[in-house]
């Protein structure tokens, strides 16, 4: 139980939808009119215990003290639940290296909410399903490489 309350810091804030820090690479959603011509980035949220809120995808890029970090993200997207999975396509400049942090937001007030004892209210995932079992998992375990042309990225949330 006390490993889990190590996530009481993940994704508190609510920044902007997007926001980029000035020395990472630029990141839209796919569909924007301004998407960088680099490579894309499917990323899949599955096992969401039911349909309300939103999946809320944020993407950090390759430096491990971003990771989790306030507003040090790529981009983040937050997509409305109308299954038990949800899907956001990210516009990257670049290949390289990345990770993935996402929480159902089932109340849509884009606060990871918690329990009176400071354990998980809503689901979370990490890129490449590293496991929490004692807190955070390391930059290490989440961190992915993104190859030129399109790629894929399945996170089951976990409750």
């Amino acid at each position: 139980m006390a490993a889990l309350v190590l996530l009481v810091p993940f994704l508190t804030a609510a920044p902007p939808a997007f926001a980029a820090p000035e020395d990472g690479p630029r990141v839209t959603a796919c569909a924007a009119a301004d998407a960088p011509q680099g490579p894309r980035l499917q990323v899949t949220v599955t096992g969401a215990r039911r349909v309300a809120g939103n999946a809320t995808i944020t993407l950090y890029g390759p430096r491990p003290e971003h990771f989790l970090a306030s507003r040090a993200y790529l981009a983040r997207q937050r997509i409305p639940l109308r299954a038990t999975s949800a899907e956001a396509c990210f516009a990257l400049a670049a290949p390289g290296t990345y990770a993935i942090a996402v929480y159902h937001d089932e109340n849509d007030d884009h606060d990871f909410n918690r329990t009176l004892i400071g354990m998980p209210a809503e689901g979370y995932g990490f890129s490449n399903d590293a496991p929490t079992v004692t807190g955070l998992p390391a930059f290490a375990d989440v961190r992915f490489t993104v190859p030129p042309g399109e790629s894929r990225m399945t996170i089951r949330l976990r409750y």
